[in-house]
């Protein structure tokens, strides 16, 4: 393990310094050891840093940097893989949302920036029909190599596991606490199964526990990850949730399935259907007519580009797309160097004429 592991480590247990200032700092320092080796007034200039924050970077002593090293024996002894916020292979969609993890730990053996994924929550404890919706729903997502995510906690989340492994389907556990223990532990023979099939993700250090106040935090890496969130039963005030409201917080999509008005399990869903903070969804036939994952023949389509005369910089933004099936808007802003002003212009104007589709989440592809 690199020296600049250390110093990434030591930035996200910095007191007072949160995931947000952390890579604040980090944009301005220059690289995670600069933070550490700048000067307090430099400091104090950052946006959001001031004198006191500013202190807790000074005063960081010979502990932090211990426990960083503690962290990396770990990490090597168990064939974890750590993720800096800026390395290839973070999470991409996580690399969207504001708050996302300055560190990411990750043991298992799928690619965490699959084309496809979901995040499946819902209550702890589930009904019959719950427990079928869920399963349905995985089995018939099988063709479309969707990689699902949940929480190994009890009721729906391990069902989505469960379904995802006997689909052949990558399946993801985001963890509430440190990859040294598997919480719940009647669900660890699953989460070993999904080191061959998927993987355990986590922002905790190890020897973390799983207390109370991880979960909501944990919540937030569930819903980020994923295009899309689907609630499969929820209670009145379930945690099920709060991983719905962050999703709606970073524009994601979210779905619920509808139940009985007189279901104590299916007052969280539909009461988040008739807020319009999720769209109802029956099937995954609903799921994949909204997420535009139809397998139709996106090359056959490209042709049609061939007859509508474009303006240069619409020949640009079609360029980009014809080399990805679909990309997110953020992407083409980067790929084009356009401002996202111009982009989004440019996008509507395509969209009008025919020659793309909008996707949810912010994606596009040719139509």
């Amino acid at each position: 393990m690199s020296e600049n592991l250390k110093y990434q480590i030591a930035l996200s247990l910095i007191p007072n310094i949160g995931d947000i200032l952390a890579k604040r700092l980090v944009a301005y320092c220059g690289s995670p050891e600069a933070v550490f080796k700048e000067k307090k007034t430099a400091l104090e200039k950052v946006p959001g840093i001031g004198a006191a924050y500013a202190d807790s970077v000074i005063k960081v002593n010979d502990s932090v940097f211990k426990r960083a090293e503690e962290e990396i024996s770990f990490i090597e002894k168990n064939n974890i893989t750590p993720l800096f916020y800026l390395d290839k292979n973070y999470p991409k969609r996580l690399t969207y949302c504001e708050d996302s993890p300055v560190m990411l730990y990750f043991k298992g053996n799928t690619d965490l920036n699959t084309q496809k994924q979901i995040s499946i929550v819902g209550t702890r404890e589930p009904t019959d029909y719950g427990k079928k919706v869920c399963e349905k729903l995985i089995t018939d997502l099988a063709t479309y190599n969707v990689t699902i995510v949940s929480g190994l906690a009890y009721g729906i989340d391990i069902c989505a596991h469960k379904a995802a492994l006997e689909n052949k389907l990558p399946t993801v556990c985001v963890l509430a606490h440190g990859l040294n223990k598997i919480y719940p532990s009647v669900h660890q023979q699953t989460a070993q199964k999904m080191l061959e099939q998927g993987g355990w993700l986590t922002d905790f250090m190890s020897n973390t526990n799983p207390d109370k106040e991880n979960f909501p935090k944990r919540n937030r890496i569930v819903a980020g990850i994923a295009d899309a969130t689907i609630v499969v039963e929820s209670k009145k005030s379930g945690g099920s949730l709060i991983t719905a409201d962050i999703a709606n917080s970073y524009n994601r999509d979210v779905f619920a399935f509808p139940g009985r008005v007189d279901d104590i399990c299916s007052e969280g869903c539909n009461a988040i259907i008739k807020q319009n903070k999720a769209a109802l969804i029956q099937s995954a036939a609903d799921l994949i007519y909204i997420m535009g994952w139809e397998q139709t023949s996106v090359k056959a389509n490209v042709q049609k580009q061939l007859f509508v005369e474009l303006k240069p910089e619409e020949e640009q933004l079609v360029n980009v797309l014809k080399e990805k099936e679909q990309i997110n808007i953020d992407d083409i802003c980067l790929i084009s160097k356009m401002p996202m002003s111009k982009v989004s212009s440019l996008l509507l104007s395509l969209e009008f004429s025919g020659i793309i589709k909008s996707l949810p989440g912010k994606m596009y592809r040719l139509n």
